[in-house]
């Protein structure tokens, strides 16, 4: 009798988990980078020069790579969280030097996502007490921008939420 197994490409392998995801995680893995990118768009005219309705920064040369590199750094921050949906969450990928197969500590994978999941949230909710007690004249952008500015950070605070439900989900999958 001979055994015949499957050849899976890298591709393959590192979408695939051990234990199904749930959708919703799935869902929640995808909103995560959306939630973020307005506020990184946003930013982008900050940098350079353009207040939104308020008052931009100096014109110095550092502005604009702080401001653009703050953003790419921020949504490859946020595109992480499908570490947590993929296999490349659960096995290292096979290009990584001396590392690639092993399999990935649960803790590895939950203590950093707990941390950045909590630090979010504790940002999100000094912003919302900020946002809700100080009110608009708080804000100083015109009442087009204010209400342009609010929507955008407004959905980064849920950055931090989701990303601590995504990481309960991972932990009872890795740990089931």
């Amino acid at each position: 009798m001979t055994t015949t197994y499957a050849v899976r490409d890298d591709e393959t392998a590192a979408t695939e988990t051990r234990h199904r995801v749930p959708v919703w995680a799935e869902w929640i893995a995808h909103a995560i980078p959306l939630v973020v990118l307005p506020v990184c768009i946003w930013r982008l005219p900050i940098g350079f020069g353009y207040g939104m309705g308020g008052e931009g920064l100096d014109p110095a040369w550092f502005n604009i790579p702080y401001v653009l590199g703050l953003s790419i750094l921020s949504e490859l921050f946020a595109h992480l969280s499908f570490g947590l949906v993929r296999g490349w969450g659960e096995v290292v990928p096979s290009w990584v030097p001396r590392l690639g197969g092993r399999r990935v500590p649960v803790a590895a994978a939950v203590v950093p996502a707990t941390i950045g999941g909590l630090a979010l949230t504790a940002i999100g909710v000094e912003w919302l007490v900020t946002a809700i007690g100080e009110g608009p004249g708080a804000w100083p952008y015109a009442e087009g921008w204010d209400v342009l500015a609010m929507t955008v950070s407004g959905l980064m605070t849920l950055w931090g939420p989701l990303l601590l439900v995504l990481t309960y989900a991972y932990y009872r999958r890795r740990r089931a």
